[in-house]
């Protein structure tokens, strides 16, 4: 989850909202990526998406790019519904959550996809308990977000007093 967090940090700096992931297959990264919608004008570019790629073409060398069996995901932020479903897709079989997502999360704080039985492959689950790996992943977009917040308050109360001048 580490490394995770390091990719969330990446998105930060560009100003992207702050979500890493990477997948590990045999204790080796075979993928990693960070939130790159607004750089890549796209709005598919979520970190797992990114990391999925990575790991596919890394896989593809051997001819196993379809399927990431045997492959585990770590993710900073529950993925949301084309996450999840991208994740069933490519048949990872875990997924450790930092921080799950009431608002818009489809690993079970809005939607379960991974584990839907009418699908033909279900994902195991595992959200990080309690402690300052978790706490990072809840602060970083925290943090984004209310920098955010902030940033546009100010820029439209600076508009507001160009106006009245």
């Amino acid at each position: 989850m580490l490394e995770a967090l390091k990719e969330a940090e990446k998105a930060r700096e560009k100003g992207e909202i702050p979500i890493g992931a990477v997948i590990v297959k045999d204790g080796e990264i075979i993928g990693r990526g960070h939130n790159l919608t607004e750089t890549e004008k796209d709005p598919t570019a979520h970190a797992e998406i990114v990391a999925i790629r990575q790991a596919g073409r890394k896989l593809g060398e051997t001819l196993g790019w379809r399927r990431l069996t045997g492959c585990s995901m770590y993710v900073t932020v529950e993925p949301c519904s084309m996450c999840a479903g991208a994740i069933v897709w490519a048949r990872i079989e875990k997924l450790y959550i930092g921080t799950m997502d009431p608002k818009a999360g489809g690993c079970g704080s809005v939607f379960n996809i991974v584990q839907e039985q009418k699908l033909n492959h279900q994902v195991e689950v595992f959200e990080i308990e309690e402690g300052s790996t978790k706490t990072r992943c809840q602060e970083i977009v925290r943090d984004f977000f209310r920098e955010l917040r902030d940033l546009k308050k100010n820029t439209k109360e600076q508009k507001s007093e160009d106006t009245q001048k």
